[in-house]
């Protein structure tokens, strides 16, 4: 029985939050202080929400964005995981490699759009590569700093049986780094799906969230679909945040024994 809160508490609180800030939100929308053709109510736009959730057109625009910030998520992954791993085990690199990681991880991605556009068109690969550049920098960061981070201990003893330098960076350095690195993916994520929609909206893509978006602002200003359009993104973000947390909770349960307790 002692079990029960466990098991309903994670799930009851953030819906009871969510419940509560909707009718935060009706309230606020009922009054009309900002005019409904610019503001409509939220259960109109929750009601939007599920329309599009079964209309087949709108789903391949979703498709879109998704396989657009898979794609280069996937990149960033590969090239942040490889070069962090590389930078973090060589002190030398270190040192040379962070002043520029410091320096590039804080410029916003979605400025670099208009030069995107300007490079690579409107199409899909500027969508592909600008996700790839805006998430690559949390997880080079952190794949560097958890690969950096490792017990040099553990490093010594492992070199001390004869283990090369790879293998010490597959047994010891990446296992150790690992929490890290998905906490980077974790945060790139959503980073990602901002980049990507914001790509549509920017660049008036053919496909996509973002282009579904412009397209409904722009013919008669649905503001009901338009915030409809942007809710399932943040949406899609939620799940994808969601997916990720309970992987790190599997691969690491370790991590939480304590604060369990």
């Amino acid at each position: 029985m002692k079990r029960w809160p466990n098991l309903i508490l994670p799930v009851a609180l953030p819906l009871t939050g969510a419940v509560v800030f909707f009718l935060i939100l009706e309230g606020v929308t009922r009054l009309e202080v900002v005019p409904p053709i610019y503001l409509p109510r939220a259960s109109l736009v929750l009601s939007r929400i599920g329309e599009l959730a079964h209309d087949p057109a709108f789903l391949r625009h979703v498709g879109a964005t998704l396989l657009a910030w898979a794609s280069g998520l996937g990149l960033a992954i590969v090239m942040g995981v490889a070069l962090g791993t590389i930078v973090g085990t060589s002190d030398l690199a270190y040192r040379m490699v962070s002043p520029v990681i410091e320096f590039m991880r804080p410029i916003p991605s979605v400025a670099l759009i208009p030069l995107g556009i300007i490079l690579w068109g409107q199409g899909f690969l500027t969508k592909i590569i600008l996700v790839a550049y805006a998430t690559l920098w949390p997880i080079l960061y952190n794949a560097t700093y958890g690969a950096h981070d490792v017990d040099p201990v553990a490093v010594d003893t492992a070199r001390s049986f004869g283990l090369r330098r790879l293998a010490v960076i597959r047994c010891i350095s990446l296992p150790s780094a690992a929490p890290f690195i998905l906490t980077g993916i974790r945060i790139s994520a959503s980073i990602g799906l901002i980049v990507v929609v914001g790509t549509e909206l920017l660049a008036a893509a053919d496909s996509g969230i973002g282009s579904f978006i412009l397209f409904a602002s722009s013919n008669g200003g649905q503001m009901d679909t338009v915030l409809a359009g942007a809710a399932i993104a943040g949406l899609l973000g939620l799940a994808v945040n969601f997916a990720l947390e309970r992987l790190e909770h599997c691969l690491f349960a370790w991590r939480y024994l304590g604060a369990e307790k």
